[in-house]
């Protein structure tokens, strides 16, 4: 396993740690100070100061970016599902202009949730169907781009509105379905905060070996946790094991950013230099 305590070389902020204390523009700059060298930029703060100004200030900075968010919310009513398709393809254009090292999906939960307007839905069992006939048709025009996708299993308490692959088997089963061959194309992108439960957590990383370990999401899980979204943990504050998961996934090859993305009113509320110092900190003692 790779040594972080000397230096943050393999640290990615996910832009959304620090959204609350300003925009993108204001996120790379603090990122320049900080020598931080990659991001995953979130396709609204993107949206705010225009993609062509995003481009240029990433390549300015001379940043990496580990991931783009998101993609994904495919399931919708008939009435809908044209919109899904077009946006989708929309976040690969941009994940391609950005030079992004993939598009992460949250594929959607019941379709009332996932996009409003949507016909009311129990059937979850439909919801993921949905879910891989619409990833079948966007990896169609994601290899056009040359754009992989990474399929994000969340928690299983954010089944209803957010995601319906709430295991890394399940998003395993899907990459295998639709892309049987490895190609690149499609693989995952693990977040401890959402796998780190998981008794079958370590057998599934190692089925999922390097080719589909896209991206490596780190935060921690507090106890008690007050909201579900936006009370995570600053890593080594809460009860999951980061660098267990890190080794599991090392071990079959990824060599990429651990990724800090942290959705947290406490820690939005504090500067934004103080937070990334502390991301620095604890990427180098507890990821």
């Amino acid at each position: 396993m790779r040594d972080f305590s000397q230096d943050h070389r393999w640290l990615s902020l996910n832009t959304a740690t620090v959204r609350k204390q300003g925009d993108l523009a204001a996120i790379i700059e603090a990122c320049a100070r900080h020598g931080i060298r990659a991001i995953d930029p979130w396709r609204d703060q993107v949206a705010a100061i225009g993609l062509d100004r995003a481009v240029r200030l990433v390549k300015d900075a001379g940043l990496e970016l580990s991931g783009y968010c998101r993609g994904g919310m495919f399931t919708a009513d008939d009435a809908h599902r044209s919109a899904v398709r077009d946006d989708n393809r929309r976040a690969v254009d941009e994940a391609a202009a950005l030079g992004a090292s993939c598009v992460v999906l949250v594929v959607g939960g019941l379709p009332q949730y996932s996009r409003p307007g949507s016909a009311p839905s129990k059937d979850i069992v439909a919801a993921r169907a949905q879910v891989h006939d619409a990833l079948a048709d966007l990896l169609d025009y994601a290899r056009q781009a040359k754009m992989p996708l990474a399929i994000e299993p969340l928690h299983p308490a954010y089944a209803a509105d957010r995601a319906c692959v709430n295991t890394t088997k399940q998003a395993l089963d899907l990459c295998d379905a639709l892309d049987p061959s490895r190609s690149g194309a499609l693989g995952v992108a693990l977040d401890v905060y959402h796998i780190w439960w998981d008794p079958e957590l370590l057998p599934q990383i190692a089925r999922a070996g390097k080719d589909r370990l896209m991206a490596f999401h780190v935060c921690d899980w507090l106890v008690p946790t007050k909201d579900l979204l936006n009370d995570r943990g600053m890593m080594g504050d809460g009860v999951i094991d980061i660098r267990s998961v890190r080794a599991a996934v090392e071990a079959q090859g990824f060599a990429g950013y651990s990724e800090i993305e942290i959705f947290s009113d406490a820690w939005w509320n504090q500067p934004m230099d103080e937070v990334l110092a502390t991301c620095i900190e604890r990427h180098r003692s507890v990821v």
